[in-house]
């Protein structure tokens, strides 16, 4: 036999030698085979987790009011109306707009809160500072803070876009009520009172005006 025909039987030897090893490891591996269930993430739980992501509650409305309440799918028909209505930054706003309007009536400075105030609200601020500046009275007033804020109260007619909410805060401030001669007759220079509020502001969402106005107010 000559050496050609050796080296073939040799290297076919070698070949049939690896097939038979190849075929055995292959055949204790599982290749392209689907992964054991344990690693290969749940479809269900895939799904849950991207409701989570895409439908869950929005924070911006649920650290405010209960999550399955009246109030809070109100506030979402809201949302859905003008997508850029943030319910907190709302919140804040108002609790501004507290002090402001407080110390401005308090201190008979109508003008500069008039642009916050609906005209029915205006008109009676008007009718109180009056009536007190025609006693002779003047207030000193000094703000300290607000101690509390609360949503308690939404509305919203969907055929208008009407929106009102109610708001409660508790606020404190000293306060003097003085006479004709400047002498205090209510209220003490160095005692913080507490002063609770419900007001309610009123805007019509989709508008390009974003100001909400002051349209109730009860203590």
């Amino acid at each position: 036999m000559n050496n050609p025909m050796i080296q073939l039987l040799v290297l076919l030897g070698i070949a049939v030698f690896l097939i038979i090893r190849l075929k055995s490891v292959l055949g204790t591996r599982e290749g392209f085979e689907k992964p054991p269930l344990q690693q290969q993430p749940d479809a269900n739980n895939a799904r849950r987790d991207f409701e989570v992501i895409e439908g869950g509650p929005d924070h911006d409305i649920t650290d405010h009011v209960p999550e399955d309440s009246e109030q809070a799918q109100t506030l979402a028909a809201m949302k859905r109306v003008e997508p850029g209505f943030s319910v907190g930054e709302f919140v804040q706003g108002a609790r501004g707009a507290y002090e402001l309007i407080v110390m401005g009536f308090e201190k008979g400075n109508l003008d500069e809160i008039q642009p916050f105030l609906s005209e029915e609200v205006f008109d009676t601020f008007v009718s109180v500072v009056s009536a007190r500046e025609d006693q002779g009275l003047t207030i000193e007033a000094e703000f300290v803070g607000v101690r509390e804020t609360t949503l308690a109260d939404v509305r919203f007619d969907k055929d208008s876009n009407h929106a009102e909410i109610t708001m409660k805060f508790v606020g404190e401030l000293t306060s003097v009520v003085r006479d004709k001669g400047g002498d205090i007759i209510e209220g003490n220079p160095n005692t913080i009172k507490r002063q609770k509020d419900s007001w309610t502001f009123a805007r019509v969402m989709g508008k390009d005006d974003p100001n909400w106005l002051l349209v109730a107010t009860d203590a």
